[in-house]
């Protein structure tokens, strides 16, 4: 139990093994920067799946607290929101379409839920994909993964830009006929012009021929745990990617072999390839912006991803979460 002194003000990071991930080293630097005041965060971890009253007590504790100014949700999205859904006073547009919320807030005296990734992903996206690049390219998009990272790229690709510069074809493979499904479901909701296929399979090897099936220019996204939560990549090391393409690695810790393979290809195939920081950089900036009413602009959110690099390099602690 805490002291029922406590009168520092809260923001509040709920996942699963919070006290090792690198956020619990950056965001007292990044406050500082912000000028965010007398803050702090803290962690609450609940097992995967946790009993619905637990994620209530949680939600309830935020919303009542004056102390409390919201928090960040990252593996109990879907769990949380199904729990909690009836307590927020507001659900944004993504929270709503997805099932699942990423950001607590309160403002004007409500209690707010959103899903940042659409966001945070289409932040990160626009950095190296520019204005009119699908429309001039003929490019197409090819996710491995149908999870949360993978469903909120997906939506910004479909949405987000004019539709004369939207991928004509998203090519979506995952190992879990289940996630394909309920990925499908939300994508019928939107009413797009972009055409999706999803494919279940879990042969590297098949990859390996969807990775040749797409265009010169197409991006390439590893959207799985692959690399990170297990060894390996999603494809081989025969894998050939497609000239000019644009790779992304969410992954930015952990073996990251799908990153290696596609750096090999760089001289080749005159790949851009990038790592999931800036994606961790924009996923906890999108939420700080919400909850502090801070406005995140390139400059500020480079310079915080300065600040972070600099913590991340000095440290031998295992980034988790």
């Amino acid at each position: 139990m805490e002291p029922l002194s406590r009168r520092t003000r809260r923001f509040t990071f709920i996942g699963v093994t919070t006290g090792k991930s690198a956020i619990m080293r950056v965001f007292p630097a990044w406050a500082e920067h912000l000028g965010l005041g007398d803050v702090e965060i803290y962690g609450r971890d609940f097992p995967l799946h946790a009993p619905p009253g637990a994620y209530r007590d949680a939600v309830q504790a935020i919303a009542l607290d004056p102390l409390e100014l919201g928090g960040l949700v990252t593996t109990h999205k879907i769990d949380l929101f199904a729990a909690c859904r009836e307590m927020f006073d507001f659900i944004d547009p993504y929270a709503q379409l997805c099932g699942e919320v990423s950001s607590l807030s309160k403002r004007d005296g409500l209690f707010r839920a959103h899903a940042k990734d659409p966001i945070s992903s289409g932040r990160s996206l626009d950095e190296f994909v520019e204005a009119g690049y699908w429309g001039s390219s003929g490019a197409e998009v090819l996710l491995f993964g149908a999870g949360g990272s993978s469903l909120a790229i997906s939506l910004h690709l479909m949405t987000a830009r004019p539709s004369e510069d939207r991928p004509r074809r998203i090519v979506v493979v995952n190992r879990s006929r289940a996630r394909l499904e309920s990925m499908c479901a939300v994508h019928n909701q939107l009413g797009s012009d972009v055409k999706v296929e999803y494919v279940h399979n879990s042969d590297p090897l098949e990859n390996d021929r969807l990775l040749g099936s797409v265009p010169p220019g197409s991006l390439v996204v590893n959207g799985t745990g692959t690399g990170k939560d297990s060894p390996g990549s999603p494809i081989t090391d025969e894998g050939v990617f497609p000239e000019r393409a644009l790779v992304w690695e969410l992954n930015y810790r952990g073996e990251l072999g799908f990153l290696h393979q596609a750096e090999r290809q760089v001289p080749s195939r005159g790949l851009v390839v990038k790592d999931g920081w800036r994606y961790f950089v924009h996923g906890w900036t999108c939420v700080i912006e919400e909850v502090f009413e801070v406005e995140m602009t390139p400059e500020i959110v480079g310079e915080l991803s300065d600040v972070a690099l600099g913590l991340r390099s000095s440290s031998s602690t295992r980034d988790v979460e």
